[in-house]
């Protein structure tokens, strides 16, 4: 698991490359919780660099805003914080309707839509505001075809059934 920390950190410092700050505080937390976990302890310039991006990345974000940040990066596992930083990446390809069409950040939007979560519930467990959520729910309902959560419920448990017999 040693060279996830560097993964991270590397995928932190791209994040406040493109600044995305928040993202960023999430992934350095992270690679700083993985590295605490196993027990390793970087080189001085590798120490030096971590140290002077995650400067970087609270100044960015400010004392609060850091600090809330990378409390949620290190309640990430790392398998989780490298699905959130892999999240909506890369050349799409895609049908642009039905569930082929759905996003991993979609799918996971439904998922937890189907689950009963409210938009703010449900932006809490994605690091999105609930006014995102809403909208990645309006962009499924649209994919799909549907009008709302309770036929989002239906079509998922038929789609679940359909993949239990097929």
């Amino acid at each position: 698991r040693w060279p996830m920390t560097f993964v991270l950190q590397v995928l932190g410092e791209l994040a406040g490359d493109a600044e995305s700050w928040a993202e960023a505080a999430r992934l350095l937390a992270a690679a700083a919780l993985l590295r605490d976990e196993i027990g390793l302890v970087p080189y001085p310039s590798e120490r030096d660099r971590y140290q002077a991006e995650v400067a970087r990345v609270h100044h960015a974000l400010g004392n609060e805003a850091f600090a809330s940040a990378w409390t949620e990066g290190t309640a990430l596992s790392w398998e989780e914080a490298v699905a959130y930083a892999s999240r909506a990446r890369g050349q799409r390809q895609r049908p642009s309707a039905g569930w082929g069409s759905l996003t991993p950040t979609e799918l996971d939007v439904v998922r937890l839509a189907t689950q009963g979560l409210t938009n703010a519930a449900i932006g809490t467990q994605l690091f999105m505001s609930a006014g995102t959520a809403k909208v990645h729910l309006s962009h499924i309902y649209a994919k799909l075809g549907i009008g709302g959560r309770a036929e989002l419920a239906a079509e998922a448990t038929r789609r679940a059934l359909g993949e239990l017999h097929a």
